[in-house]
């Protein structure tokens, strides 16, 4: 949502390439376009310490102050250097308050499922369509002594007030299992007992021969 926190003071440019981009860098800045509604793509810069907060939480709404007008945006692609993970370039798309959007919120996993299992997220995001000033930070589900075998598809989570699925609701996105190495050293024990009986049975038959 977006708040006094979320408002970022832009500047247009009219520099480019990656000269340029370097020296907006390693001014303290971010360049980034932003685009939407039919409009013409706008070349700016953005702080990069502030947004850099920002970007900490998905699908982040920035109220950009461009010379003085307002201008909402939804932060839609943040390219990093795949090395040093600095931000080099963001893509924001134009939103208006009210409008919806579809997004993708990530699913967080509370409580522990019954003794002996984890639970396996399949998906970690959820699709939803929301209004763009009210995205939530993620989605939660409660796995509290689920046993294995419980499955959570899309249809399962509670979704917040005017927020709309956009996924098929029999997406599976998260499993109780019981782990792979816990299952091998079950099975072992199993074979080990069972071939103990085995020899304990032929012995005894050979006794009463």
């Amino acid at each position: 949502m977006a708040d006094e926190s979320n408002k970022v003071v832009a500047e247009v440019r009219d520099s480019f390439g990656k000269g340029a981009a370097r020296k907006i860098r390693a001014a303290g800045k971010i360049p980034a376009v932003i685009y939407g509604h039919g409009t013409e793509p706008v070349h700016i810069t953005v702080p990069a310490h502030q947004v850099g907060l920002l970007l900490r939480k998905a699908n982040a709404v920035l109220d950009l102050d461009i010379d003085g007008k307002s201008q909402l945006t939804l932060v839609k692609d943040v390219q990093k250097d795949p090395v040093l993970q600095i931000i080099e370039h963001l893509d924001l798309l134009i939103v208006r308050r009210g409008e919806k959007v579809t997004v993708e919120v990530p699913v967080h996993v509370e409580g522990e499922p019954f003794s002996g299992t984890i639970a396996v997220l399949d998906i970690p995001t959820i699709k939803l369509e929301v209004e763009a000033t009210h995205i939530p930070e993620r989605i939660v589900i409660d796995v509290t002594d689920a046993e294995e075998g419980t499955q959570y598809h899309a249809k399962d989570f509670a979704l917040p007030t005017g927020a709309v699925l956009a996924e098929d609701e029999d997406l599976l996105i998260l499993n109780v299992v019981v782990p792979a190495a816990a299952r091998a050293e079950e099975e072992e024990e199993a074979e080990a007992a069972a071939a103990e009986e085995a020899a304990e049975t032929a012995a005894a038959e050979e006794s009463a021969e």
